[in-house]
């Protein structure tokens, strides 16, 4: 049975919002450097549908951007970007896949694969605990909002895991 919980106002709760928008702020910068990263990412694949994956989520996560400048917009912040030392790393880290793997096989398919879902993962991550702090500040439009993204990016590693256990991880598996 769910309690019936009293929303936060900001006047109660300061911190609670301030640690709200320091989470904004990185979540932010972490969905702009994805929006330029993905691309190389697909123009690294191998598979046209791996390619197609990663370009079609380029085009969601520039929405999510979008997304997350309008929850600023509602709660009267300008949108400013935090560096998110998380995501730099899985993006760093991306990078080294494409540098130490051969480029046109099936395992560089499934390293890409595996870094793109430790993205989801950190963006799934920060979503919903940010929709989970909407909802306590009494933030109901911003937490569907919210919403919205993380069930997006639910979607999204859910097609990444279809596509690797579909054909990629056999094809690699079979690579000399």
């Amino acid at each position: 049975m769910k309690k019936n919980v009293k929303p936060v106002s900001e006047k109660d709760s300061p911190a609670l919002e301030e640690l709200f928008i320091d989470s904004l702020k990185d979540i932010y910068w972490a969905e702009k450097h994805l929006a330029k990263a993905l691309p190389k990412l697909a123009k690294a694949g191998t598979s046209e549908e791996l390619k197609a994956a990663f370009e079609q989520h380029t085009a969601e996560t520039e929405v999510h951007v979008q997304r997350i400048e309008q929850v600023f917009e509602l709660m009267g912040k300008k949108a400013v970007a935090k560096k998110c030392e998380a995501m730099e790393g899985l993006l760093k880290e991306s990078d080294s896949i494409k540098d130490d793997t051969e480029k046109g096989t099936f395992v560089r398919d499934c390293s890409l694969i595996l870094a793109a879902q430790k993205v989801e993962h950190y963006e799934i991550a920060s979503y919903g605990g940010l929709r989970t702090l909407a909802q306590k500040l009494g933030l109901d439009e911003v937490a569907a909002i919210l919403q919205t993204t993380l069930d997006e990016e639910g979607t999204t590693d859910k097609k990444l895991t279809q596509l690797a256990e579909s054909y990629v991880n056999e094809e690699a598996a079979q690579e000399a």
